[in-house]
């Protein structure tokens, strides 16, 4: 009952607007339902700057929810094609990852950016956009104001890709009979799963695909999350160096996102059902409903944004995010015309 009193209203606030976005969506595939809640959010987020007591459901939309979406993907999802997707895509990951971190350092030295600030946007950039900055924040011991303005350049990118990456992969000419190319596409070169997921559902909306650049796009991006362990443990060794001491702050439970295991968890469970004979159509109502949370998780995301404090926090980094992002995303490109 304490839960619901303290989530409640921001619940049904972002299921009020997911039920419209979700109907304009299914009108409008070219758009979008999540582009629609993002945007609608955003719109309603610039005057209702005072949530009240409806900031915690929408803390928990924005995170809990979206999470719960991505694990219900795994359903319908086999193992064995989980595995050989995320072991397919490795190399792309590994080199946008690379190629983030090396632009962070350099551009951090360059125009003088607070090392702190820069890290944050180089791990939020190239690995999973918040939860890899709530990771490493504690680790290499960021304040509030650090991590809050990683936060919201790695957001404004997140908006951007959601938005304009569906426009920018029918410019490039990426095969609309399935999802794999852009799924890749959208798993490696975007930073958060939220955006992900959003990019991948408009996608599969304009043409049709049912799920395809999702399922596709999810497994590579729950691959490409894995980084923020080995990276939050360097980034601890290091710190810890620098400090005299052996041990380092860090916290594999902390790192670790456990939503990854339960979806792994559910693809399992797929796998053995339809090796036992139950239909693939079985597992339809669990994708829609997945769908439709990512709507109310993009709802929610909306209206946390605030683009004027972003705008107003400095242009540097800004301009970090954005050749971090830029770089990623023409890495991506190139790596897998080249494999593909």
């Amino acid at each position: 009952m304490n839960w619901l009193q303290k989530n409640g209203r921001g619940l049904l606030v972002c299921l009020a607007l997911a039920v419209p976005s979700w109907i304009i969506g299914k009108r409008f595939p070219v758009i979008g339902g999540a582009v629609i809640a993002i945007l609608l959010g955003m719109g309603i987020g610039m005057v209702w700057s005072d949530k009240g007591q409806a900031a915690a459901g929408i803390r928990f939309t924005s995170k809990v929810v979206l999470q719960f979406a991505v694990v219900l993907l795994g359903f319908g999802m086999n193992l064995g094609v989980v595995v050989k997707t995320g072991s397919q895509s490795l190399p792309i990951i590994v080199c946008t990852i690379g190629t983030a971190l090396l632009l962070a350092w350099l551009l951090c030295r360059l125009l003088r950016i607070p090392g702190n600030t820069a890290i944050l946007v180089g791990v939020g950039s190239s690995i999973c956009g918040g939860s890899a900055i709530a990771a490493t924040a504690p680790v290499i011991g960021a304040d509030d104001d650090e991590v809050a303005q990683a936060i919201s350049v790695i957001f404004f990118f997140n908006v951007l890709a959601a938005i304009f990456f569906p426009m920018l992969g029918r410019a490039l000419g990426f095969d609309t009979t399935n999802g794999e190319s852009f799924g890749l596409f959208a798993g490696t070169a975007i930073n958060d799963t939220s955006s992900v997921t959003a990019a991948a559902s408009t996608w599969d909306s304009m043409w049709q695909l049912g799920s395809q650049t999702l399922d596709k796009a999810v497994t590579v991006k729950l691959t490409r999350t894995l980084a923020i362990i080995p990276i939050t443990l360097v980034l601890s060794l290091l710190r810890a160096r620098a400090a005299g001491n052996e041990a380092g702050s860090f916290s594999f439970r902390r790192a670790f996102p456990m939503f990854i295991l339960y979806f792994i968890l559910a693809a399992l469970i797929t796998t053995v059902a339809l090796q036992a004979g139950l239909p693939a159509s079985a597992f339809r109502p669990l994708k829609e409903l997945s769908k439709f949370c990512i709507i109310m998780a993009m709802a929610a995301i909306g209206l946390n944004s605030n683009l004027v404090k972003l705008v107003k926090s400095g242009g540097k980094p800004l301009l970090l995010g954005a050749m971090c992002w830029g770089g990623i995303t023409a890495v991506s490109l190139f790596l897998q015309k080249l494999m593909f």
